[in-house]
């Protein structure tokens, strides 16, 4: 039992087919209750890797932070706020098809240890550059380089090893809490970062990113895992980079998730690339405000995931992630046009509700229905997706905000998810009409 929850019932769960594999899985089901909220901590292996994260993210959201606002900085250049996020994650469209390879393959504990040792590396050189004054731009957009890198082997690593420090009933329970962590940290990071950058300046933010990486690393040496088995001959030459991407693309339903997600991450995500003007520009503030907005963002993303993990088994999840892209959209345009910082508080706050349901309810589903033994590829083709909408969202908001101004790019993001949500819609009765002939 996990002490710090104290006396939890046990959760009931029920057998239910999987849709594309044909084999059972277990899925909880029953009323709402918040002692489910942290069932998957439970788990020993789990509550180390929560913890650990928990450190991790709060630096890694201190550096992003200190980054964007640094490079705006120096530079006064949104295109090149756009530029740095691109470099960042472009690497994952060339190596996460690799990377969710290896995750089938080898050790995934392994991968992550020297995926996160290769991230810790970057920050500590990256605060020392900084405050030397020899930081420009082409030193960020070489550590933003190898950082990615690593990230693309690292992502479908991570998200594979959830099973391993769990089980499948609490699966849907211990992506949400992922999600949780993560957004918790967008909460307390960019904010922290925000008083940091403007009482010690931003080399201490990526000093602290580079020190908070030893936390997860622990957490994971920590873990009692079983001996890995390796795979036969046969089963490893089968298992090429680019047999994730053959698999997604012969299931339907894990195309339109990718589709859906790809589209809105381009359209979408990219907001936060803008903030920095926003913050400056449009609502005449410094770093505590652009660090405020980009942590009201985390509140609500923070609230959406604890919603998931607490109610997610109970709701349709199809119907929650549509609603929660459509909710992201609808904050997303209210949001480019305020020009009061509290009621765009409220709209990021919103806007980061509506994407956690979207993000992570997709992110579940399409685990849920994919094979074991296919896990990490298809998550490498995820990571993929990820990796290729966050430079192309990046590149296109950055231009459009230079050309035509920020208001106007997040409200034809904001139009481009909504459309692309009903796409999805309509694709998805399709595919169950043709299902029922």
């Amino acid at each position: 039992m996990f002490p710090v929850i104290g006396l939890m019932r046990t959760t009931e769960t029920a057998r239910v087919p999987e849709e594309m594999t044909g084999r059972q899985r277990r899925t909880p089901v029953g009323k709402v209750s918040l002692r489910d909220t942290f069932r998957a901590l439970r788990h020993r292996n789990y509550r180390l890797f929560f913890y650990g994260q928990s450190v991790s993210l709060i630096g890694t959201w201190m550096q992003q932070t200190a980054l964007s606002w640094l490079v705006y900085q120096i530079t006064g250049s949104k295109t090149l706020l756009g530029v740095v996020a691109a470099v960042g994650s472009a690497p994952m469209i060339l190596f996460s098809l690799w990377g969710g390879s290896l995750a089938d393959r080898y050790p995934k504990r392994r991968i992550i240890l020297c995926a996160q040792a290769a991230q810790m590396v970057p920050a500590f050189v990256l605060a020392v550059l900084a405050w030397t004054g020899l930081a420009n731009t082409w030193v960020i957009i070489g550590v933003a380089a190898i950082s990615g890198t690593a990230m693309a082997f690292d992502m479908p690593a991570r998200q594979a090893f959830t099973l391993d420090m769990t089980s499948r009933e609490d699966l849907l329970n211990a992506i949400s809490l992922n999600s949780s962590i993560f957004n918790g940290a967008r909460i307390v990071g960019p904010a922290l970062a925000g008083v940091v950058i403007g009482s010690l300046g931003t080399p201490i933010c990526f000093l602290v990113n580079g020190v908070s990486f030893i936390a997860v690393i622990i957490s994971l040496l920590m873990m009692r895992l079983p001996a890995h088995v390796p795979i036969t001959t046969e089963a490893a030459a089968k298992a090429s980079a680019f047999s994730g991407l053959s698999y997604v693309l012969q299931h339907r339903r894990v195309r339109t998730i990718l589709a859906l997600l790809g589209t809105v991450g381009i359209f979408g995500w990219s907001y936060a690339v803008l903030l920095p003007a926003f913050a400056r520009d449009v609502f005449g503030l410094g770093p505590d405000g652009y660090g405020a907005l980009m942590s009201a963002s985390g509140v609500g993303a923070l609230a959406g995931a604890l919603t998931v993990a607490t109610a997610g088994h109970v709701f349709p999840q199809r119907n929650v992630a549509l609603g929660g892209n459509w909710l992201f959209a609808v904050a997303l345009f209210g949001f480019s046009l305020t020009t009061n910082y509290y009621v765009a508080l409220c709209w990021m706050a919103l806007g980061g509700f509506g994407m956690l349901l979207f993000f992570s309810t997709s992110n579940t589903v399409m685990q849920s229905v994919v094979p074991d033994e296919w896990r990490g590829r298809v998550l490498g083709v995820w990571g993929l997706v990820f990796g290729a909408m966050i430079p192309l969202g990046s590149l296109e908001a950055g231009l459009m905000a230079e050309w035509l101004g920020p208001s106007f790019a997040l409200a034809f993001g904001a139009v481009i998810c909504a459309i692309a949500g009903l796409v999805a819609l309509l694709a998805i009765r399709r595919r169950e009409a043709q299902e029922d002939r």
